[in-house]
């Protein structure tokens, strides 16, 4: 265990400790920069999230402690685009585009200026529904501008220290003339480059594979070159004066590109590298290993909030340390996830109690963390899911009509917007991947033969059903008392009233389940059977 690890144990929350880790390194500051950033080479995946969520977390510690903080997020649209991924439009026109800038590779789905541009597009409409605000920057722009012209040349005046950086980790040295940057050939369009040489100042000589050969003033000339990442990463914390980044698992080992860019940044730039939390993958509940945007089998923000409310989805992050591999779940577990959600919410209001303090104060943390705009003073309404999903699917997903089941208990505008999102979460859940034990739809008529026995205590429940109103746990006793009188074993029972209502062997607790469909509803059906 590491002293973070063990510190973290100690702590109340992994924010507070990445906080106090920043502040401790980085001192006393008027404004502390935190940074995230992604290549947009194909869909930007919950996995790719978990690094926007991370900062933002962070942030929100950082604020709490009265800080100042500025959020940047980095779209590397000057990357080259190395592979199509399965899960695009038009593959074929795409590969024509290998070897090229992503910035300049078109949108194949036609919405937008370039591929680049539509995968940023995506992320930036979703990300403030889970109240993200960050600056967004365009290292494509940032490049081919010349804004960074004075640091490419600082960088390839310090060649030999990077390299020297970098052999550390190799089993390979680099090729002997090695340099820091990278270049897209004019006649072209590609990075395949078979000499590159550095006369000196701000120009670069280059021969493509393609037979073009040049020598250019890349300050004058800025959008052919850009340095290579395991530079680019270091020059852009010393350039931005980022205090904290978090990194994915595959930049955290040791010779990674953090541990590289740590000593970059500093021998290099004289600027000590951003405090760092790494980051582990995600999977989804079901499927084998990491998202691969490569693959095209991911599910992106989008897909999570069309299941989960905004401050569940935060919750489910704030609520799990990011060096901790987690799944998504989009079965079952939806459930015990909105469930768990508002246990914490109980327990931040006082609502509900836990001996363990410790835990208790976690919970609360990571529910005032989770939440979107200001706290309010007292408990929100919480519409339970899986009572939704049985409404939802009785009066025939008609939301309006669920909503005005609970006009009573709903206090405000903010209870009636959480309970219209939920039952639209609950919804989408039900439609696209609820298991079939969950899903059902209440028959118009019986959909089984049955014996005169069977009838018989069908239409004795139909006529007590008419008597008066019932409570869910007055009928329940009822039907065992139906049941002993009719020499009829209660498991056999409720298998036939699944089987009538429902056509399932099963379904949710029979007394509760009949009041909501309604006991003239339920009778009518009965007396049909």
């Amino acid at each position: 265990m590491s002293k973070e690890d063990s510190q973290e144990d100690q702590s109340v929350h992994w924010t507070d400790v990445a906080a106090d880790k920043i502040t401790r390194e980085k001192g006393n500051k008027k404004t502390y920069t935190v940074a995230a950033g992604i290549t947009p080479s194909g869909t930007v995946h919950i996995g790719n999230f978990r690094e926007i969520i991370t900062v933002d977390l962070v942030r929100r510690a950082l604020e709490k402690r009265g800080k100042k903080v500025r959020f940047i997020y980095s779209w590397d649209d000057f990357d080259v685009f190395r592979k199509v991924p399965a899960n695009m439009p038009k593959p074929e026109l795409l590969r024509q585009y290998l070897r090229k800038p992503i910035v300049d590779t078109p949108d194949t789905f036609g919405c937008h200026k370039s591929y680049a541009e539509h995968h940023e597009k995506e992320v930036e409409e979703a990300v403030p529904r889970v109240g993200i605000k960050s600056e967004f920057l365009y290292q494509a722009k940032k490049y081919r501008s010349g804004e960074y012209a004075k640091e490419m040349k600082h960088a390839l005046e310090n060649t030999e220290a990077i390299v020297k950086v970098l052999n550390q980790y190799r089993e390979e040295p680099l090729e002997k003339g090695w340099l820091p940057v990278s270049v897209f050939c004019e006649k072209c369009g590609k990075d395949t480059i078979n000499t590159l040489t550095w006369p000196g100042s701000y120009t670069l000589s280059y021969e493509c594979e393609c037979g073009h050969k040049d020598t250019f003033d890349f300050k004058k000339k800025p959008t052919l070159a850009k340095l290579k990442w395991r530079v680019d990463w270091p020059m852009r914390w010393a350039y931005e004066k980022v205090d904290f980044e978090p990194g994915g698992k595959d930049h955290s080992t040791v010779g990674g590109s953090y541990d590289t860019g740590k000593q970059i940044c500093k021998q290099v730039w004289n600027f000590d590298a951003p405090s760092y939390v790494m980051y582990d993958f995600i999977s989804l509940k079901g499927m084998d290993g990491k998202m691969s945007s490569s693959k095209g089998d991911v599910i992106t923000l989008k897909d999570v909030l069309e299941v989960y409310e905004p401050e569940i989805t935060r919750y489910v992050f704030a609520g799990t340390r990011p060096n901790r591999e987690f799944a998504i779940s989009f079965d079952a577990d939806v459930i015990n996830v909105y469930e768990e959600f508002d246990k914490a919410e109980r327990i931040y209001f006082g609502v509900e109690k836990l001996e363990d303090e410790k835990k208790a104060e976690k919970y609360k943390i990571a529910y005032e963390l989770s939440y979107i705009g200001k706290l309010p003073k007292t408990i929100p309404y919480q519409p339970k899911f899986r009572h939704l999903t049985m409404l939802l699917q009785i009066n025939n997903f008609n939301i309006e009509k669920v909503v005005s089941y609970f006009e009573k208990e709903l206090k405000n505008e903010h209870d009636k917007k959480r309970l219209r999102v939920r039952a639209e979460c609950a919804t989408h859940w039900l439609q696209k991947h609820a298991p079939e034990e969950f899903k059902f739809t209440v028959q118009e008529k019986s959909p089984v033969k049955l014996k005169k026995e069977e009838k018989q205590i069908l239409h004795e429940v139909a006529k007590k059903l008419l008597e008066r109103g019932w409570t869910d746990v007055e009928l329940h006793e009822k039907m065992y008392i139906l049941c002993k009188n009719h020499n009829m074993q209660p498991k056999d029972f409720f298998t036939l009233c699944y089987r009538v209502l429902i056509n399932k062997e099963r379904g949710p607790r029979l007394a509760a389940f009949i009041l909501e469909i309604g006991r003239k509803k339920v009778a009518e059906l009965l007396k049909k059977a």
